[in-house]
């Protein structure tokens, strides 16, 4: 079966997002094109996206502006084209439709729609962002893989990705630093 694999970037205190709506709460990410290579490459290639519906407006208006930009800078636009290619599954009850290719809306129930998508899926899946979907999916044990981009930064507030979620074990699979102070950690489910 395919894999669900998470990746997010997280404050040192365990945030993934400010409450910055302006900046889609990504005011206090120190930005690496090293760094997203290198977490793009411990992902592997996957064609899947989930994401949640928050997550999804931001991502819908800054990639495909991106996209159309010709004057944005190349690994932008490389990022764009991938995620405008990819079949984007996004859950939400309030959004039905987008201009964005590629994207699926979902609203019925979030368990069997993502364990339908799993197996149906010609690749494996990646999940962006998305809290609240992280912490459902990671409270049944349907992620796979997480891989975390650290940022050296204490936010001190903003939105925790594991909220309400119960303990559970990682079994590491790498780990790199760069000069930014990013750190991008990459574990699998220890079952």
């Amino acid at each position: 079966m395919n894999k669900i694999k998470m990746l997010n970037r997280i404050s040192i205190d365990g945030y993934f997002a400010s409450r910055n709506e302006a900046t889609f709460g990504m005011d206090w990410f120190i930005h690496d094109p090293e760094v997203d290579q290198a977490a793009h490459a411990m992902g592997g290639k996957m064609n899947t996206l989930i994401l949640g519906g928050t997550t999804f407006r931001g991502f819908e208006r800054y990639w495909m502006s991106v996209l159309h930009d010709a004057d944005a800078p190349h690994h932008l636009k490389e990022i764009a084209k991938e995620l405008n290619d990819m079949t984007k599954i996004v859950f939400s009850r309030t959004i039905k439709q987008s201009e964005w290719e590629n994207t699926h809306f979902y609203s019925g129930n979030l368990i069997e729609d993502v364990q339908r998508v799993k197996r149906d899926s010609d690749s494996d899946i990646l999940l962006l962002g998305s809290g609240s979907i992280v912490q459902q999916l990671a409270e049944k044990d349907l992620i796979d893989e997480y891989i975390f981009i650290v940022s050296p930064v204490v936010a001190g507030e903003g939105k925790p990705l594991f909220q309400h979620v119960k303990q559970f074990a990682l079994a590491p699979v790498e780990a790199r630093t760069f000069e930014s102070g990013n750190v991008v950690l990459h574990y699998a489910m220890n079952k």
